[in-house]
């Protein structure tokens, strides 16, 4: 079935995740911040609480592994050509590309993944210094930010940061090669994507309706990328308009989903300080057939001219301390597997308190997991997932999905 998405709510019926491996364990102390990591991860607790958060979703879609739909297309004569020219373009090495061509599809996964330590000589082994020949992925299980689908569409991310290019070229890969990511191609191909302003990633694109995209200008996302997207999407029809929330540059806000997210019809968490107050970022709206943009007093006033209002939920309550904390670790960033039924980590208790107040129960994923009857349950429903070591690595359940096919709202 081919890919299919208008909406950050509608029923999730597939989704890609990764669940991160090895390729964690690269990350020290001394290189975290060239991986764009504030802090290392113990690889064995992430990947414990990933299972269980892989297996929320289960429950309500279909979940596709980055790693077994590579080794699926790395079957095929044409995706290894693909896959092993591309990434010699970003890494040349004619001696491990002799190698790849060789070796079987499960053994090239691991090496696109995982990396490959370089072959080292007696200086380098005295010093005790370790380089990698083809560099691990170790921001892999956020797939967000490297897919979007957008209708029938793809968009391949353009990052910001070089240690991500390679990601580019794997979801490029799938998109053009796995049957179950059938698309109606390619919006924007970030893989192909050579000047240096236009980076576009996917934390920054929400696509809250069939003809509205909410933006981030963020430090990952650049205006004229945005451009770019906006004039695709318009002259696709698959929007009359967009609006653009134009990002702080500062480490809290890498990306427009770590402060704000739809949870339901009409209803958002956000990051307060952001979107109510004197510190309310500026926010832009484009017009498709309209000449320049307009600013708008808020989020909110821009979102009732589109004909869709939404009320906050603020992340963190009403408390400053509690709002900061709570935003670092991923307290706007919500995976909704159903309009109301939303996916978060536990450790947020003041944004769960205050989703509690807008009428949300909250379940633990051990309850939830543990009967079948809360699936197609009538009212909202935070499902709460264990995530202390995976938010260190900077992202939540919207973070880790890269939704392939939603339901209509």
């Amino acid at each position: 079935m081919p890919v299919h998405v208008t909406s950050e709510i509608g029923r999730l019926e597939a989704v890609l995740v990764h669940t991160p491996g090895p390729e964690l364990e690269a990350v020290t102390p001394g290189n975290r911040e060239a991986y764009l990591y504030d802090d290392i991860i113990d690889l064995e607790i992430a990947q414990r609480e990933h299972r269980q958060f892989v297996s929320v979703v289960k429950r309500f879609a279909r979940v596709y592994q980055v790693r077994e739909l590579l080794a699926e297309i790395l079957a095929q004569p044409e995706a290894r050509d693909f896959l092993i020219t591309k990434t010699m373009d970003v890494v040349p090495d004619h001696e491990l590309a002799q190698r790849l061509g060789t070796w079987p599809p499960a053994q090239i996964v691991e090496m696109l993944i995982e990396g490959t330590v370089e072959e080292t000589g007696p200086i380098t082994r005295a010093l005790n210094e370790v380089g990698f020949a083809f560099p691990p992925l170790p921001n892999l299980f956020f797939p967000r930010d490297i897919g979007m689908v957008i209708g029938s569409h793809a968009v391949v991310g353009s990052m910001r940061h070089g240690v991500r290019w390679t990601e580019e070229l794997l979801i490029k890969a799938l998109f053009h090669f796995h049957p179950d990511l059938e698309n109606a191609g390619l919006l924007y191909d970030g893989s192909e994507e050579r000047r240096s302003n236009y980076t576009l990633e996917g934390g920054d694109v929400h696509y809250l309706r069939d003809d509205l995209l909410v933006l981030g200008f963020s430090d990952r996302t650049s205006p004229a990328a945005l451009d770019e997207l906006c004039e695709t999407a318009f002259s696709r029809g698959l929007a009359t308009d967009v609006i653009v929330v134009v990002m702080p540059k500062a480490p809290t806000a890498i990306h427009l989903d770590m402060i704000f997210s739809q949870v339901d019809h009409q209803l958002c968490v956000v990051y307060p300080p952001f979107f109510v107050g004197p510190e309310r970022l500026p926010i832009l709206h484009r017009r498709r057939g309209e000449e320049g943009v307009h600013e708008m007093p808020d989020l909110f006033a821009a979102l009732r001219e589109v004909g869709m209002p939404m009320e906050p939920i603020f992340a963190g309550g009403t408390h400053r301390t509690k709002q900061e904390r709570e935003q670092w670790s991923s307290a706007c960033n919500f995976l909704a597997v159903q309009p109301g039924t939303i996916v978060s980590y536990r450790r947020n208790e003041a944004t769960l308190c205050e989703l509690q107040s807008a009428g949300f129960r909250v379940v633990p994923a051990v309850n939830f997991l543990a009967f079948d009857d809360w699936t197609e349950a009538k009212h909202r429903t935070v499902i709460t997932v264990e995530g202390a070591e995976l938010a260190r690595g900077g992202g939540g359940p919207r973070c880790m999905t890269l939704p392939l096919r939603r339901a209509a709202p």
